[in-house]
């Protein structure tokens, strides 16, 4: 139920085009790449970048065959549908095991209708959702004592993306501590050199400028604390403020009624947080986009362990307090759907295609396969599939490619505002751009022959 949910709302958002450049494009470019036996070249991060410069995801390979045969950004969001929703597998399984058909049906539904995976399907592709059904995985049989299970879910969280190595660490340090000692230790100390080796060596070696480029949100100078000894002192207040990041914690705890405090498995959350709340970048801190959607299966997974604090076999107020918490569970999984994207299937405009966005293919369709385009944001993964594509606007990057498309009647202000935008245009056709086709304010220039180089500034 859950794959068919997922996947008609992120495919009618790209039918719709409300699907991006940023990131679905991009990641649809490191795919295609993959598919014709190349490195993950996206075109929207710069000439030749490879996107293993970027973040460590060479999982993104095991979707080249599947692309091969539907080359489609199409098929990057079924396959995100999919691995999304095998995680309530593992998890509602094991309810029903532990605790019966009910919690069962709390917890897939609970988990399902997540604010936190709802968020990842109605924005665009993201690696992450590889990692989702393997901490789903991971934390079942973390919850069931199964260890070398445990650590065999866990160690490919590697191969998703360079910051999950400090959960293996932590998954690690929980089978140590409860389980077997040497595997623990093991998969701790994996996990801990994986991130160290990606984020010091791999990465800065693919990366153009020989570094990691996400660095500066957490200990450059911009960052909340930096790096001296009072910033380290600040720390536990970077933590919680500004407000955003509360906010963000209630909503995670609150569809399992707060009762995931209970489990120790919670602590599988901490390195996804303390990165994400440490951050310099306003969206982490957040609900929105797709970056709660790996604490989904850990707080669903501590969920479901707290339950058996009040297991059916205990006394009469044991069962009552279950009862009350899986009921309190579900009232606020469904209080906050409404707020978020799942919501969006329910509206009628999200069943019809605007007529706008048949002018736009209309547009497209002047621009023949192979050739090079600098689009705007939103009609990138319209174009990825069979052009390389740049994004049109980036600040000081020459512009070469032999068509440019914008939605010159309602600019999406990113990456430069509508009024750049303008100006930018401007200066294409001082640089031998020439409009040749307009339709509902969809503007495409062409430039025929070689001149001087537009720089957009």
């Amino acid at each position: 139920m859950f794959f068919a949910l997922y996947t008609a709302l992120s495919v009618r958002l790209h039918q719709r085009l409300l699907t991006t450049g940023y990131d679905l494009g991009i990641f649809e470019q490191a795919v295609r790449s993959y598919a014709h036996g190349r490195a993950p070249v996206s075109a929207l991060k710069g000439p030749g970048f490879n996107l293993l410069g970027d973040h460590f995801s060479p999982v993104l390979a095991s979707l080249a065959p599947l692309y091969r045969i539907f080359p489609s950004p199409m098929t990057l969001l079924v396959a995100q549908a999919a691995l999304l929703a095998v995680a309530v597998v593992p998890l509602s399984r094991w309810a029903y095991q532990a605790h019966g058909r009910t919690a069962a049906l709390v917890t897939g539904i609970g988990y399902g209708a997540s604010w936190g995976i709802a968020s990842a399907v109605g924005f665009d592709f993201h690696e992450i959702c590889f990692a989702v059904p393997l901490l789903a995985f991971s934390v079942t049989a973390l919850g069931n004592e199964r260890w070398r299970a445990a650590a065999g879910w866990a160690l490919p969280l590697l191969l998703v993306k360079e910051d999950l190595g400090l959960t293996v660490m932590v998954i690690g340090a929980y089978i140590a501590w409860q389980g077997s000692r040497r595997l623990g230790m093991a998969t701790a100390f994996v996990g801990l050199a994986g991130t160290l080796l990606e984020v010091l060596v791999v990465i800065p070696a693919f990366n153009p400028h020989h570094s990691y480029s996400h660095y500066e949100r957490f200990g450059g100078a911009e960052s909340p604390g930096g790096t001296t000894l009072l910033g380290l002192l600040h720390l536990p207040v970077d933590l919680i403020t500004p407000q955003a990041k509360v906010i963000t914690l209630i909503l995670l705890l609150a569809p399992t009624a707060f009762m995931a405090l209970r489990s120790p498995l919670i602590l599988l959350a901490l390195p996804t947080l303390c990165w994400r709340f440490l951050s310099a970048y306003p969206p982490h801190w957040g609900t929105s986009h797709h970056y709660s959607a790996v604490l989904v299966p850990i707080i669903f997974g501590a969920f479901v362990h707290s339950l058996n604090r009040w297991a059916p076999h205990r006394s009469t107020q044991d069962r009552r307090t279950l009862r009350t918490g899986l009921a309190i569970s579900s009232a606020m999984t469904a209080l906050l759907i409404a707020g978020f994207p799942l919501a969006g299937l329910a509206d009628p405009l999200t069943w019809q295609t605007p007529p706008r966005a048949a002018a736009a293919h209309r547009v497209m369709d002047r621009i023949p396969d192979n050739a090079t385009v600098a689009a705007a944001n939103r009609l990138v993964p319209q174009l990825t599939n069979r052009c390389t594509v740049t994004l049109f606007g980036f600040p000081d990057i020459p512009l070469t490619a032999d068509w440019i498309i914008v939605d010159a009647k309602y600019p999406m202000g990113f990456p430069i505002s509508a009024q750049d935008e303008s100006h930018a245009l401007d200066q294409a056709r001082f640089g031998g751009y020439r409009a040749v086709a307009q339709d509902d304010g969809f503007l495409l220039l062409h430039r025929s022959t070689p001149g001087p180089q537009a720089s957009v500034s």
